[in-house]
């Protein structure tokens, strides 16, 4: 049982505040040539600027438990936002730059949020009647205000944050975590990143995507350490740079981050002196890609493995051998299973293949579906939250992973539900059917594909289709390739073969 209160943004910034006032807590990038001009934020100077957003979003009227959408470009205004929200018992729902504004439009609907946060070309002109606008010029008014006295005296169980992911049907559902989930990533810091006070943490991702909200604000912040993001262009030649720069010793990205430095860098054991290892998640990491960063580097990469619903779980971790192709092994404390398909909740010997499961006691594990009760009753079985992955330990106790039993993608890092795109692309004039899956285009590449059947006459043709997914859906969503199939494989019953539909393509 957690001690109460317990507030998340207390955990991450007060503590430290308290212990190492003047200790720099976030370092923001904008340009690699000129590190000396980087924005740098002490704890101290930290936890005010969050108690005064915190306080700043009450005095708009919001009151606990309020969720508020946060669309903002990639700039400390971001995790301002995100954890003075949680810092005054509201839960902020982080949301993707890249989403188009329909897709935004319906997860502030779909939220019933009181609020949202945006600026500039990111703002929906529609917004439901009674939702507070926080933009431009609201915005330093938040961070002017005078600062609560202390964070809100919140409870381990309250709803912290929200998170949409796809999620078996067209529709994308969120992600309630609670206060708690704070206690639930330390295991991440000890048999995952090796994550210390001493350390100073590089992400390669942006503000706004939950995996850099986590593993590259929360858990530094957690620890004490020092938090570095980039916001400047992204040429692949910048992460190096960037490492040496700012002397990260932890550097995380998605495993094809690795592969194109590894291909566009001038790597070498020496060139990265400050680095104790890598950290990859979001997607596999190929055996290639490992050995290939340990050939050019002389340095590990250390995988992990997770969902939105619980984080990181499995992961790879210093003194541990690895096995090129396993993401690793259940992280201390963690009680992960392996369950049948049927309906049986007794896990399964090693080598057997079957749901990948954590026990409902994880710290770590969502509160549940926002407005999703019939999903949240699917993916609970017992005493086990079961989201879809299909996995097998080995007699090690080393996990293989085997894919989604819901035929999930897995889009840079991004989870995307198929149903979705289809939905999305379906309307457009000229096709009579389409299905959407990974295409593999090299053994550790594959990409989202649309397989498309046209109407008689009809001459649609890829170029529409892509146009049509670029405006109504975000950039990660869209189809990378399109092959005409006349015909869509299905079984005797009409369900759609997912998995066969590679076979059908054809030249497009």
């Amino acid at each position: 049982m957690i001690a109460k209160p317990f507030n998340l943004a207390d955990h991450c910034v007060g503590r430290a505040a308290r212990a190492t006032p003047d200790k720099t807590a976030l370092i923001v990038v904008g340009d690699a040539n000129t590190p000396e001009q980087a924005e740098r934020w002490t704890y101290a100077a930290l936890d005010l600027a969050v108690r005064g957003v915190a306080a700043g979003l009450l005095a708009e009227g919001l009151v606990a438990g309020d969720r508020i959408m946060l669309r903002l470009p990639n700039t400390s205004d971001y995790a301002l936002l995100f954890f003075g929200a949680i810092s005054a018992g509201l839960v902020p729902i982080p949301v993707s730059s890249q989403l188009t504004e329909g897709e935004a439009a319906f997860l502030l609907d779909d939220s019933a949020a009181a609020a949202i946060a945006q600026t500039g070309p990111l703002a929906i002109a529609s917004i439901p009647s009674g939702c507070k606008i926080i933009d431009e010029e609201t915005i330093p008014r938040l961070k002017a205000s005078r600062p609560l006295p202390a964070h809100a005296d919140t409870e381990a169980e309250a709803p912290a944050y929200m998170i949409y992911t796809s999620g078996t049907t067209s529709r994308p559902k969120g992600v309630v975590h609670a206060h708690r989930t704070a206690l639930g990533r330390e295991p991440m810091h000890h048999d995952w990143q090796g994550l210390t006070a001493d350390d100073v943490m590089l992400h390669a991702g942006a503000f706004n995507w939950s995996y850099t909200l986590g593993v590259g604000l929360l858990d530094p912040w957690a620890c004490g350490a020092t938090a570095v993001l980039y916001n400047g262009p992204k040429h692949i030649e910048v992460w190096p740079k960037l490492i040496n720069a700012v002397g990260a010793t932890l550097f995380a990205a998605v495993p094809s981050l690795y592969r194109q430095m590894l291909k566009y860098c001038s790597l070498t054991p020496s060139s990265l002196p400050t680095l104790r290892h890598g950290l990859a998640a979001g997607e596999a990491l190929s055996p290639a890609v490992l050995e290939g960063w340990r050939t050019a580097t002389g340095r590990e990469i250390y995988e992990a493995f997770g969902m939105s619903e619980c984080s990181t779980f499995i992961s790879n971790h210093a003194g541990m051998p690895i096995r090129p192709g396993s993401p690793g092994k259940p992280q201390g404390g963690r009680r992960i299973a392996i369950l049948p398909l049927s309906d049986s909740n007794e896990p399964l010997p090693a080598g057997e293949i079957g749901l990948l499961a954590i026990h409902r006691s994880d710290a770590g594990l969502m509160r549940g579906y926002w407005r999703r009760e019939e999903e949240e009753n699917q993916v609970f079985r017992g005493e086990w939250f079961a989201g879809g992955d299909l996995a097998a330990f080995d007699e090690d106790g080393y996990l293989w992973y085997y894919g989604r039993a819901d035929d999930m993608m897995n889009a840079g890092g991004f989870r995307v539900s198929p149903q979705e795109v289809e939905a999305a692309l379906a309307p457009c004039p000229g096709i009579a059917e389409i299905a959407v899956g990974e295409h593999r285009v090299r053994d550790d590449v594959s990409v989202i594909a649309a397989y498309v059947v046209r109407k008689d006459g009809a001459s649609v043709s890829a170029e529409d289709i892509v146009a049509m997914a670029g405006k109504r859906l975000a950039a990660y969503k869209c189809p990378r390739q399109v092959f005409f199939v006349p015909s869509l494989p299905r079984s005797a019953n009409g369900k759609l073969l997912r998995r066969s539909l590679n076979m059908a393509a054809i030249s497009p």
